[in-house]
């Protein structure tokens, strides 16, 4: 066993059910079960990640009954769907692993469409932000029913075979629209007071351990924090903890934050481990024992929250679909292999919100495990990679990993491409762990690399490789407007580069992913940083209206422009909100439908709907988008035995297409 590890591989005992060690992999919505049937790309999933390690597995949600969810979610409101379960929880079980069955309630959070036009039910008639609807609120007689419901699931789940049932009491879904006094208005036993809020899920978890016996392990998913102006705080919740261990609850996963909260929960812009606070609280008002959830994503991360006592176990959700053999890798003692989620909700979180399968950035395999395998090759081959960033390095690694003899070439003087910008933005510099991982990955497979020299057709020719991937990436484009050579204008790629000085008054010319990202990291220029505000906040120095000035200005004043009625859609859903967000508190003017006409040493003219103006500006930064930088690819030609071009050098993609792309390249060689 890897010492640098030991409480990651405690065992673990919860009401009969042995855990192997203290990871989880909680309940994710992946989109695999179109019809809600259990289907081989589930099995395939799920039995990998067991075989990685885990010890426990969370699937679902798992609606309880027809008016729960999505009908692509894992089906568990009828008798039907048993068998499909049961080959589930075999192929999870046959390799190692324990595996549990969330039980799902949506409530305001159905969509009507998704239930057949019916109207969905809460505790109240508020209307959800979220789905846009107003819901009905459950008559008194009705909710007997609704919680019986979560009972009949739970023998379900027990019939099937699983080890365990969790009752899902967060997120904002329906048993914390009951909890809340933001979505309960009721004036009968179930509203008012917190007891009374508290009764709907207290009832619940009472129901399910009758009908699952005393011997059974129930988990509740919990909000630590709603999240939510006039909601729930970490107080209530741990009175609700109490009063729910005593109504049966044997472990609680403890998570923060509804669909609606403005508090990002999952992106790149939450610190690694920054909820694990939430679960502490839990853990004071409980005896059982708790999970710390959201952004655990590294083996250090996780081992520490464990030995710091703040939890007795830790999730590893989205860690383990970018990683399937996560726990393993450190177990072996090669946690430095671990390829970590960074977050950045391309592969998961976008997909799923565009109905789509869930993928993954740093794993193009996730949700793929049946029909790809990277097995070695018939014949080992030497490969030549021109390019370091994501797409070359991860067809190098591909490559590597099936037994060819690779060569990675790299003109610069690290390995990372166009990833490395995200370094200097503000809440997205998780993103460069890929390329670290990535990294660490060649190193292991002892990958030749070279760096620091631009590779040229006459060296491809001494090298004599049977294949080349080139991955040369793409260069900004420079429009044809006027006045853009003049001294004050700058491309954003040189400015997150850290080579560029700006002025006061800074114009960025786009309003695409690029274009926010660099005004987010020219506005945080002057503000107050994490280690001193800390530091004035810890000794009263300043007050915290001073110190919340601080950090929501900086030195300079920023406006973007972009031509289109919308800035940032390029941006996925589930961030883009965080973004423009970040770009209010910090005073960001965005002006869209607003098109630049003239560059000047003073500025630069504007059109917006067919009127002109001028924005006065002392610096001019120009992210317009790329074009690929595919000139070696032309040259090569008809030079090689083989040749491949990938990533941005074919055609300018964001990363999650360029790493599928560079993982192909490596598989087909």
């Amino acid at each position: 066993m890897e010492t640098g590890f030991p409480n990651l591989f405690k065992p673990m005992v919860i009401n009969g059910m042995e855990l192997k060690n203290r990871i989880v992999m909680t309940a994710m919505h992946l989109g695999y079960t179109p019809e809600g049937e259990v289907t081989d790309r589930l099995v395939d999933f799920y039995a990998l990640r067991a075989k990685g390690g885990v010890g426990l597995i969370v699937v679902g949600g798992c609606p309880v009954d027809e008016t729960a969810g999505m009908a692509s979610m894992i089906a568990l409101h009828h008798d039907r769907f048993i068998p499909g379960l049961a080959r589930l929880v075999f192929a999870v079980q046959t390799e190692g692993a324990k595996i549990a069955a969330q039980l799902y309630q949506a409530g305001r959070y159905t969509h009507s469409a998704m239930i057949g036009g019916k109207k969905p039910f809460s505790a109240s008639a508020v209307r959800s932000t979220f789905t846009g609807e107003v819901p009905r609120a459950l008559e008194l007689s009705e909710i007997p029913g609704v919680q019986d419901r979560f009972a009949e699931a739970a023998i379900r789940a027990r019939t099937a075979g699983f080890d365990a049932v969790e009752i899902l009491g967060s997120a904002g879904y329906l048993i914390s629209q009951f909890l809340s006094p933001v979505t309960n208005l009721r004036e009968d036993e179930y509203g008012g007071s917190l007891e009374n809020r508290m009764r709907f899920g207290v009832e619940v978890v009472e129901k399910v351990r009758a009908a699952v016996g005393p011997d059974y392990p129930i988990i509740m998913r919990l909000a630590g924090n709603d999240f939510m102006e006039g909601g729930n705080t970490n107080r209530e919740a741990r009175l609700f903890a109490s009063v729910l261990e005593k109504a049966g609850v044997d472990l609680f996963d403890v998570t923060g934050g509804w669909h609606e909260t403005r508090v990002p929960q999952l992106s790149t812009f939450v610190p690694r481990k920054a909820f694990a606070y939430l679960a502490q609280g839990i853990k004071s008002a409980v005896s059982v024992p708790v999970v710390a959830s959201n952004r655990v994503n590294d083996p250090a991360v996780a081992e520490e929250i464990l030995r710091h006592g703040e939890a007795d176990l830790v999730t590893v959700a989205r860690g383990l679909i970018a990683d399937p053999f996560f726990p393993a890798k450190i177990q072996e003692g090669r946690a430095h292999t671990v390829y970590r989620c960074i977050a950045c909700n391309q592969g998961c979180f976008d997909s799923i919100f565009a109905l789509r399968p869930a993928g993954c950035l740093v794993n193009p395999m996730a949700g793929r495990e049946g029909e790809i395998q990277v097995v070695p090759a018939d014949q080992p081959r030497t490969v030549l990679v021109i390019g370091g960033g994501p797409a070359g390095m991860k067809a190098a690694v591909t490559a590597a990993e099936r037994g060819h003899m690779v060569t990675l070439a790299e003109k610069a003087d690290r390995l990372g491409g166009q990833f490395l910008l995200n370094r200097y933005i503000p809440g997205r510099e998780e993103l460069v762990t890929a390329v670290d991982d990535l990294a660490a990955n060649l190193h292991a497979l002892k990958v030749e690399i070279r760096l620091g020299r631009e590779i040229l057709p006459e060296d491809v020719k001494r090298i004599a490789p049977d294949v080349v991937i080139v991955a040369t990436g793409a260069r900004p484009i420079r429009p044809g407007i006027p006045g853009v050579d003049g001294d004050n204008v700058v491309s954003a790629w040189d400015l997150l580069k850290g080579s560029v000085t700006l002025g006061t008054r800074v114009v960025i010319v786009g309003g695409n992913a690029l274009g926010l990202e660099t005004a987010l990291t020219v506005a945080r220029e002057g503000t107050i940083g994490p280690e001193a505000l800390y530091f004035l906040a810890a000794n009263r120095a300043e007050d915290w209206e001073t110190l919340e000035g601080l950090m929501n200005r900086g030195n300079k004043e920023v406006t973007v422009l972009e031509m289109d009625k919308k800035a940032g859609v390029d941006i996925g859903p589930s961030t883009r909100w965080t973004v423009m967000s970040e770009l209010r508190r910090l005073g960001v003017r965005v002006l869209t439908k607003t098109r630049a006409l003239r560059f000047t040493d003073k500025g630069l003219e504007v059109e917006k709907e067919g009127e002109s103006s001028f924005i006065p500006a002392d610096s001019i930064v120009l992210a317009m988008g790329s074009e690929p930088e595919n000139r070696l690819a032309h040259e090569l030609e008809g030079m090689v035995p083989k040749l491949r071009v990938v990533g941005d050098a074919n055609t300018p993609r964001n990363a999650l297409e360029a790493i599928r792309e560079g993982f192909m390249a490596g598989l087909r060689v």
